[in-house]
């Protein structure tokens, strides 16, 4: 697919093919690598899913993505959308999940100036509404599978995100208090070549400064960390032809205290 027609009409990109790797026989110019390792797996049944609970699915893929011979180097990438209102404009971002528990799944960020914060929690002035609904995409190409997880989100209480703030380095905490995210970084004109990367040097000499011989540095009220509660979860394995096994879970109420779920397949 083109991605900016030039005057002579030439694509600058057409259909990009996979790496070698991935090629059952060789295939011509443009044709995509096809996912081959799962037919030698016999691809993904729901047998093979947890019927009941997806997060312990979620965790048992993860657990093998973390084993040393998966060759994924960062099984805890992934990709984290919002959208904000009252235009429904989505942004997306690669962050890192940093917990996992029977509630669902916590990122850490700055939750005061950053786009995810408007488009989660809406603006100071009320021009735009929170919409808590998010989704995370995780992609573990060596494994040729995909988790998709769609639910709402909510802060965690200062007390938690002091907990995991305090294994950071230093200079990330310095760091966490010095940055505000997303905000526009101003050139200096007294100083040749700035960019506006001054103004954030100075941010952090400032905030050093602040903390200089204090060893637990607190947590910002405006950084923390993010819950996603989930209520959809899909498990994707890639199949030759791209008649991939797709599997959804839906949340469908709770019993006893504990979420119940549907378990789909889903055609490709």
């Amino acid at each position: 697919m083109a991605l900016y027609p030039t005057q002579d009409g030439a694509k600058l990109i057409f259909a990009p093919a996979g790496t070698s790797q991935h090629l059952e026989i060789p295939t011509g110019p443009g044709q995509a690598g096809q996912f081959l390792k799962t037919e030698h797996l016999g691809g993904l049944k729901r047998s093979d899913l947890d019927p009941q609970d997806p997060i312990a699915q979620f965790h048992a893929w993860f657990r093998e993505a973390s084993l040393p011979g998966s060759g994924v180097p960062h099984p805890e990438t992934c990709t984290l959308a919002t959208a904000q209102l009252p235009s429904g404009r989505v942004s997306a971002r690669m962050v890192y999940m940093k917990e996992l528990d029977a509630k669902g799944f916590v990122i850490y960020s700055n939750f005061g100036t950053s786009g995810k914060a408007r488009d989660l929690f809406g603006t100071a002035d009320g021009t735009s509404t929170g919409n808590p609904w998010a989704s995370l995409v995780f992609w573990w190409e060596a494994l040729e599978r995909q988790v998709r997880v769609e639910g709402r989100a909510s802060r965690l209480p200062a007390a938690e995100s002091q907990v995991y703030f305090d294994t950071r380095v230093r200079g990330s905490r310095i760091g966490a208090w010095a940055s505000r995210q997303s905000a526009v970084l101003r050139p200096d004109e007294g100083i040749e070549g700035d960019d506006g990367r001054a103004m954030l040097d100075n941010w952090v000499k400032e905030t050093e400064a602040r903390f200089e011989g204090v060893d637990n540095i607190p947590v910002p009220e405006f950084w923390g960390g993010l819950r996603i509660v989930p209520e959809r979860f899909e498990f994707w394995q890639g199949r030759a032809n791209r008649l991939h096994d797709r599997f959804v879970y839906d949340r469908a109420g709770e019993e006893a205290g504990r979420d119940t779920w549907t378990l789909e397949r889903l055609s490709p």
